[in-house]
């Protein structure tokens, strides 16, 4: 028999309701999981919301359980913790983290969820997804010790990189951003905080990710010689100036692109990156990411606020109760 449920729907750009949807009963190698949280990236989830996703893109920004079509009507989403109520015995009754949109409970195959470790609070682990984007961008350029490091854009991508390098021995890691209300965070991340003015050049590697062309900019005018700059940045459907005049040649630098899309490891699996990403959510340092809540029900009423900025989360985690 099929489970009752509800879901977010992004009706049109701009818009959101929660819509009632039926769960079928899950098969042999099926679990059924009931939420208890999920995370909005506001980065690309308000984009999303807003309808900004590319049309050339729109099959590159898919996720993995999404129903639906960019730019609408579609359920989107994939930071989700819950509990497996029913599935094979070694997964009943644990908490597991899936690539699920914002849905009370659903149906996925058994190898679509990850349990989440002991010693990794349930509230915390909506940030996996997050941290294993961050996980694979250092993969894509690995920091080397001794390292002087500039991670422009205090976002939620740009403050779990940082939050990992901070644990590099003997790096300088300094987080920019226009913002100086992220300096508290940067604090609690256990990294230097700097406004774009003022932070340190001659960086060995600058990682870019706050998704503006100003901020494009001066991670190129951070970086040393022979220097990578990272972009991890999504622009959607916005147009980016690039200055590769003045000193870009001279300086032999370079502009790398990464994505979580692929792994940028070889030999490594999806599921491997994800586990790593999860394994190190033991950190309380990252508890500083998730700087808002609501309940499921608000979620219509909130993502509007989120996209107009009016909320300053980087991370915002919905809670659903007995939703």
């Amino acid at each position: 028999m099929s489970v009752h449920a509800r879901a977010l729907w992004l009706t049109v750009p701009g818009h959101a309701a929660i819509r009632d949807v039926d769960v079928p009963a899950p098969g042999a190698d099926e679990v059924l999981v009931r939420t208890r949280y999920t995370g909005i990236s506001r980065g690309t989830e308000t984009l999303v919301f807003r309808g900004g996703v590319p049309a050339n893109q729109h099959a590159v920004m898919r996720a993995p359980f999404q129903e639906g079509d960019f730019p609408a009507p579609v359920k989107y989403g994939y930071l989700n913790v819950g509990v497996v109520e029913h599935g094979p015995p070694e997964l009943a009754g644990r908490t597991v983290f899936a690539l699920y949109p914002h849905q009370t409970r659903f149906v996925v195959p058994a190898v679509a969820v990850t349990v989440v470790p002991d010693g990794v609070p349930a509230a915390r682990a909506v940030l996996a997804g997050t941290v294993e984007t961050a996980v694979n961008a250092l993969w894509d350029a690995p920091p080397r010790i001794g390292d002087r490091i500039a991670v422009v854009g205090a976002g939620m991508v740009g403050c779990s990189v940082a939050a990992l390098l901070g644990q590099f021995p003997g790096v300088r890691v300094q987080l920019v951003d226009v913002d100086q209300a992220r300096r508290p965070v940067a604090g609690a991340l256990g990294v230097d905080f700097a406004l774009p003015a003022d932070a340190a050049g001659d960086c060995d590697l600058v990682v870019h990710a706050s998704a503006t062309a100003a901020g494009l900019t001066r991670s190129l005018e951070l970086a040393a010689p022979d220097a990578t700059v990272l972009e991890l940045s999504w622009y959607g459907d916005r147009p980016v100036s690039v200055p590769l005049g003045e000193a870009f040649h001279s300086r032999r630098l370079t502009i790398r692109g990464s994505q979580v899309g692929t792994v940028a490891r070889p030999r490594r699996t999806y599921a491997d990156r994800l586990a790593l990403a999860l394994d190190l959510l033991r950190e309380p340092r990252f508890d500083a990411l998730i700087t808002g809540e609501c309940r499921f029900a608000e979620l219509p009423d909130v993502l509007p606020r989120l996209a107009a900025g009016e909320l300053p989360a980087l991370c915002l985690r919905v809670t659903y109760g007995e939703e």
